[in-house]
């Protein structure tokens, strides 16, 4: 298996734009990357300011609209890398294309759902997986319409 680094840059290169909300963000920025590298940043929130996080694009409204025109523009494929809330109005919107899903071999007892209420349900069909020396196991999606 190669290295984590590997990977992780194998994984970073499919992307050119992510997609992040505020509570998100807000660790990332306390850890030092508000931004991946290589991949523009936007941050879905309506109390931060944009003058604040001159690095990145504050999205205050019009989430939607937004994602639909970054999704019809060119480029590579949009991360939408945390955010239940985000991630919720966006799949409801059917933008939303497919998911991977981490599954880390650790009981927390507690924590952010995946996709919190209220919402509809979803129907995906898997297509592919894998799984990590570490214990780890990604579970890809596309979203059936």
């Amino acid at each position: 298996m190669p290295p984590a680094s590997m990977r992780r840059d194998a994984i970073y290169a499919q992307f050119d734009t992510i997609l992040v909300g505020r509570r998100t963000f807000e660790p990332m920025v306390r850890a030092g990357r508000a931004t991946m590298p290589g991949m523009k940043t936007f941050v879905f929130s309506s109390t931060l300011r944009q003058q604040d996080y001159p690095d990145v694009t504050v999205v205050g409204e019009n989430a939607e609209q937004t994602v639909a025109a970054l999704r019809a523009a060119s480029g590579k494929d949009i991360w939408l890398f945390g955010g239940g809330e985000l991630f919720r109005r966006l799949l409801e919107a059917g933008l939303v294309d497919a998911m991977e899903v981490a599954i880390i071999p650790v009981l927390l007892g507690g924590g952010i759902s995946l996709l919190p209420p209220p919402s509809k349900q979803t129907t995906l069909q898997l297509t592919g997986h894998r799984i990590y020396a570490t214990g780890i196991a990604a579970l890809e999606y596309t979203v059936s319409t």
